[in-house]
């Protein structure tokens, strides 16, 4: 019998656990995960792994759980420099008041540059390896992302008022357009129109995006639904609630990422599941605000893509998914009046399939399976808070930290090992954001 040729692989993860979310709910047992070329090329046993491939580098973890890379599919990056700004206010006196004056002040590609760097640090500490980012400088946003060798869907802003970013409609859109045209094919970094809002965008600027997306195949990403008073203004100025203002402008189509829909009835639940719309769940910041609940359990069982978003720090007030994970399942519960609403499994698929789903990225990540990208995630479920393990994936959801993260790849590349994150000044990231504050705090007086 002849022996089997080894194979050469650029990395070999050895973990006492494997979630690969794909098949739902599975939990490997002493398995390992090889990566060539930034893909995943097998999952196997432990022992098959070293009788079969010769890796140039191999990360054993003996007692941690290997999961995607968590996909947060809402967040405002840049803001994080807002962080704790204005807290304890409803939405439209804490945007209106406070951090649109703030923004003004401080907006720019230094402000948004530093932000988000920052954030990068942040989300990486706690296993997040892909970001849908929503805020203006997305050429900034673009370069940072790239420069960190982070994966994010960056959004095109478009708002119908002046901005430091653009000064009419027509700049918002030739801007996008060449944004866009940058960063088309890349690997890493992918583009979506990012409309603000249904009440801070016309019904022109809509049909715009709506006609663009179309034609560079790209998504929408869209605050909507989050308050009663969103709801109570349309009816008010066009007569129909702003799912049915977007569906008449032909935008209610599997490119949507609606995000917040606190406010929504039944009808619309199953017009999202018709049409493909993916719905990103941001339940603390929606608990922060008082916006509302969403229905969770409802969207997803109804099938609707779930995805989960921390939303932007100035309103979080961090970018914890593995907080905002638990804090889902736990809501969605409470809201269906169901214990078994959202369970463990579904939560975590959210956090991870679900978002890259939303993004376009599903083909690429947000599981672990042979020919998509290693963005994974090592978790340690050694220490007492985690004992005893009797459920893998219910650990991960309800008992877990994001200081256990220990090991962060995205596309095969070492983002963070041991705790230790690659390529990245802690200290300078901290020294800054100390100046920012010290600058803010001069603006507000």
């Amino acid at each position: 019998m002849t022996e089997r040729i080894r194979e050469a692989c650029d990395l070999l993860i050895e973990a006492g656990f494997v979630v690969p979310v794909v098949p739902h709910g599975v939990v490997l047992e002493d398995h390992a995960v090889a990566v060539r070329g930034g893909e995943i090329v097998a999952v196997l046993p432990i022992p098959e792994a070293r009788q079969y491939f010769d890796a140039a580098r191999v990360v054993s973890r003996p007692d941690a759980v290997l999961i995607p890379g968590l996909v947060n599919a809402h967040t405002h990056n840049p803001m994080t420099l807002l962080r704790g700004v204005a807290d304890d206010l409803p939405l439209m006196e804490w945007l209106q008041q406070h951090i649109w004056p703030v923004e003004a002040a401080v907006i720019g590609p230094e402000f948004v540059a530093d932000g988000m760097a920052l954030a990068i640090a942040e989300m990486l500490r706690g296993g997040t390896t892909c970001a849908s980012e929503n805020y203006f400088f997305p050429d900034v946003q673009a370069a940072v992302y790239k420069r960190h060798g982070f994966r994010a869907l960056v959004g095109l802003p478009v708002i119908d008022f002046p901005t430091a970013w653009a000064s009419s409609s027509d700049e918002y859109f030739d801007r996008a357009g060449e944004v866009h045209d940058q960063w088309r094919g890349d690997d890493l970094i992918g583009t979506a129109f990012a409309p603000h809002a249904p009440y801070t965008v016309s019904d022109a600027n809509f049909e715009r995006v709506r006609m663009l997306s179309d034609q560079l195949d790209v998504p929408v990403h869209l605050h909507t639904h989050e308050t009663v008073q969103e709801i109570a203004d349309s009816l008010k100025q066009y007569g129909q609630r702003p799912l049915a203002r977007l569906d008449r402008l032909g935008l209610v189509n599997d490119r949507l990422i609606a995000v917040h829909m606190t406010q929504v009835i039944e009808a619309e639940i199953h017009l999202c599941a018709e049409r493909g719309v993916s719905v990103v769940h941001c339940p603390e910041s929606n608990l922060k605000l008082a916006s509302g609940f969403c229905p969770a359990c409802a969207l997803q069982r109804a099938g609707v893509n779930l995805a989960i978003g921390t939303d932007g720090c100035a309103s979080n007030n961090d970018l914890d998914m593995f907080s905002e994970t638990r804090t889902a399942a736990l809501l969605a519960k409470a809201v269906a009046n169901d214990a078994t609403a959202l369970d463990a499994p579904t939560a975590l698929r959210a956090a991870t399939l679900g978002g890259a789903k939303a993004l376009g990225f599903g083909d690429r990540i947000g599981s672990i399976e042979i020919g998509k990208q290693a963005d994974l995630a090592c978790v340690d479920l050694s220490a007492l808070e985690t004992q005893p393990l009797h459920h893998v994936i219910s650990q991960l959801v309800y008992a877990t930290g994001r200081q256990q993260v220990t090991d962060v790849w995205i596309a095969g590349r070492p983002r963070m090992i041991q705790r230790e994150l690659i390529d990245i000044d802690v200290d300078a990231l901290v020294a800054n954001a100390r100046q920012w504050r010290a600058r803010i705090r001069t603006i507000r007086g």
